[in-house]
């Protein structure tokens, strides 16, 4: 059975402070970030925009790619976004 899940990165800024995550649920976990109801690093930095997410039908393959993604190094996740978002907009308002 397919399922969704979602890689996501958020910021506080243009080339700002990243945060990468993974949900199954992208809208209402961003909401939570946008909301500070998250203690923790990213309501410590002000991370509430979704500049980047990658849409995933397989836990485990989801969990992968969070996991080399946060290895990555900062310049490879600026590219990435950029290369998708070179304005780096919040995404949030196109999840509706």
């Amino acid at each position: 059975m397919d399922e969704n899940y979602y890689i996501y990165i958020i910021t506080n800024k243009y080339h700002g402070t990243l945060y990468i995550g993974i949900t199954n649920d992208l809208p209402r976990r961003i909401a939570e970030h946008k909301s500070k109801a998250i203690e923790g690093f990213s309501q410590k930095y002000n991370l509430t925009m979704l500049v980047y997410y990658e849409h995933h039908t397989d836990k485990w393959s989801a969990a992968e790619r969070e996991r080399k993604l946060k290895n990555w190094k900062r310049q490879w996740k600026i590219d990435l976004i950029e290369k998708l978002n070179p304005d780096w907009k919040d995404l949030y308002k196109c999840l509706f």
